[in-house]
């Protein structure tokens, strides 16, 4: 198989050739180019945040962008390459960043419109394209990487829910410790609430982030025309 027939091989369910030297690339590339001006604006403009145990990946945000980051960088060096080991680790890695962005995109802008003032104080909060780079584009382009670039996901509800659950819980036991040296949340809204009402926050997370990763899966299907992921999405319980 010579490199251009091995360019335009896909999974026989997936829309569009990739790993491929063509849009694959571009829209891999794109990504890098938008998630590495997210955390070239985090260097220009620090916060105190950043001077703390635990820096800026105190924030969910950051940690979504780097788990957004790595699978971008992974999707594009399999571009180049046309490597399948790397685009197998994309996909992977896919599996958890998607679902959390689409969360963190949820969180954000619906708490945004209670009051931005939860999220970070008056004096931090950020102009609109940055904010849009660290809080809209990783779910924009890794959605389109997953619709168009991605064989169909495996991953059942079960699953979903186990793994959004454990994402949940640690991010609460690594902010929790960065709290032990710190004395204080990275996010206002984590001291304004108790601890069972913290507890709600990250159990109801790790739910709509469960309910994320089947609504991407009912997505695909939809389409990419396989009736049976809307199906599974649309029914986790009953297995065929």
């Amino acid at each position: 198989m010579n490199l251009r027939e091995m360019a335009c091989t896909k999974h026989p369910l997936q829309r569009l050739a990739s790993p491929a030297r063509s849009i694959s690339a571009t829209v891999h590339l794109l990504g890098i180019a938008s998630f590495a001006a997210s955390f070239r604006w985090l260097f220009k403009y620090p916060s105190p945040q950043q001077e703390e145990f635990g820096g800026s990946f105190q924030f969910l945000t950051i940690i979504g962008l780097a788990l957004a980051f790595t699978s971008m960088i992974f999707g594009f060096f399999a571009d180049l390459t046309l490597n399948k080991t790397l685009f197998r680790a994309k996909n992977i890695v896919s599996v958890c960043s998607t679902p959390l962005e689409v969360l963190i995109s949820i969180l954000y802008w619906g708490i945004s419109l209670i009051d931005k003032r939860l999220l970070f104080p008056e004096e931090l909060q950020l102009p609109l394209l940055p904010d849009l780079g660290f809080h809209a584009m990783p779910a924009f382009m890794l959605v389109l990487d997953l619709l168009f670039f991605s064989p169909p996901w495996t991953i059942k509800f079960q699953g979903a829910v186990m793994l959004s659950t454990a994402i949940a819980f640690a991010y609460w036991a690594w902010i929790e410790y960065c709290f032990s040296y710190n004395q204080t949340y990275p996010y206002p809204i984590f001291t304004v609430l108790s601890t069972p009402q913290r507890i709600m926050l990250f159990v109801g997370s790790g739910v709509t982030c469960a309910l994320s990763t089947m609504g991407l899966k009912w997505l695909y299907g939809k389409v990419n025309g396989i009736d049976k992921m809307q199906r599974e999405a649309t029914n986790p319980v009953k297995l065929d």
